[in-house]
């Protein structure tokens, strides 16, 4: 029989799935967290939920049945999984579409109360992005296969544990300059995890139908502003410089031979295109779902990691205009 209070979560070990997995399994949901391995990944997850609230399932291929036997347990699935750069040719296409097209429509088959899709903000206009086309292209067939999902599309997700905030940290620590893509002009919305992770558990409480929500923080904030906040809170300055965009495209390709690049030349495309809110959709905002945590102030929090001396050294840099 149907657990009427579970909840299946895909792509439950990354920042996202498991702030989510802290505030469902404290609010007594029981949570089935999907994880392709165990032995590499199940210690992170059991550490973040409430005892007896979690049950771990490995899944190495994502065929229907054995899909359709994890939401035969499950009243709502939550989709998270993503790529921000593709190793292999058309990844994007199997990870951000073809994966969600399967998932929402077994959901679908199955009757689930509801379907959460996490997709990305500021894609429409990117149409030289395969990341974004891929993006786009989940979201139309989920919206196909399960028409009272909810898609969400946030801005950059940062936290201790995103691949944003830190790998920036880590990279002005090292490098004495930092280039500036586009000038350093590109905008985004940056929220914090935790204000995603209450802002989704808001749309199952209030079981939300059927909506395209921008998951936005409080802030507009440019590319270089981005920069200026996060050198402040390591404490070091640093040369700015924009980049011509012909050097643009070899130091993305250089950065493509990392094992995780900073940037690609996908997403140099990409970051052409501000990351805010494009009005054809409500906001959390328009929804009453705050998202309160300021940039500055969140990464303050776990700065001190990159910081010369530690959490308690002394700052020597107040002032970055």
């Amino acid at each position: 029989m149907k657990n009427q209070d579970s909840i299946l979560i895909f792509g439950s070990s990354g920042q996202i799935g498991k702030s989510l997995i802290r505030k469902f399994t404290k609010n007594n949901y029981k949570v089935i967290a999907v994880t392709r391995s165990i032995h590499r990944k199940g210690y992170q997850i059991k550490t973040q939920s409430n005892y007896g609230y979690l049950e771990l399932e490995e899944i190495d291929s994502f065929s229907k049945e054995k899909i359709l036997n994890l939401m035969r347990k499950s009243s709502i699935c939550i989709n998270l999984i993503g790529i921000l750069y593709e190793k292999k040719e058309n990844y994007f296409n199997l990870i951000h579409s073809e994966l969600p097209s399967l998932l929402s429509k077994v959901a679908f088959e199955s009757s689930l109360k509801q379907f959460i899709h996490l997709s990305a903000l500021g894609i429409e206009s990117a149409s030289d992005s395969n990341y974004a086309q891929s993006k786009l292209s989940g979201e139309k067939k989920v919206r196909q296969n399960f028409p009272d999902a909810v898609i969400l599309k946030p801005s950059i997700v940062y936290s201790v544990d995103d691949n944003f905030t830190t790998n920036f940290m880590s990279l002005l620590s090292m490098l004495p300059v930092m280039p500036l893509y586009y000038g350093g002009k590109t905008k985004f919305t940056p929220i914090h995890v935790s204000d995603l992770a209450n802002i989704i558990f808001e749309i199952i409480q209030k079981k939300i139908i059927g909506e395209t929500i921008e998951c936005i923080g409080p802030e507009v904030i440019s590319f270089k502003e981005l920069i200026l906040k996060i050198l402040k809170s390591i404490n070091k300055r640093r040369l700015l410089f924009p980049l011509p965009l012909p050097l643009a495209k070899i130091n993305a390709k250089l950065f493509e031979f990392m094992p995780k690049p900073l940037i690609t030349l996908d997403q140099l495309k990409l970051l052409k295109y501000d990351n805010v809110v494009s009005k054809k959709y409500k906001t959390n905002f328009d929804l009453e779902m705050k998202a309160n945590k300021k940039f500055e102030e969140e990464i303050s929090r776990y700065s001190f990691n990159w910081t010369s001396g530690g959490q308690f050294s002394k700052k020597k840099i107040d002032n970055f205009n």
